[in-house]
């Protein structure tokens, strides 16, 4: 959790979660949590791998981090562990 009124630590989830809502769960029905749990794998799949951002020189998540020899995987771990999260 973020402290009190530091907003800039939430920056990266906030905006994942935008794009979630807005792309992915707005004007959709699932007619079970399966399926449900399906297509949002689809999702986040597409949004790292196939998703090319502007601001990312045009590329992917993925292809941007693999251009520095950077993997998502470690920060990942990094980041659930530096917080002191259980």
């Amino acid at each position: 959790m973020s402290r009190k009124g530091n907003c800039l630590d939430n920056t990266m989830v906030e905006s994942f979660f935008g794009h979630l809502k807005e792309e992915f769960y707005r004007r959709r029905h699932f007619a079970s949590i399966s399926e449900f749990v399906q297509e949002l794998n689809t999702y986040i799949h597409w949004y790292n791998h196939a998703r090319n951002e502007e601001s990312l020189n045009i590329l992917s998540p993925v292809q941007y981090r693999a251009q520095f020899g950077q993997s998502a995987a470690p920060a990942l771990i990094d980041n659930r562990t530096a917080g002191g999260c259980t």
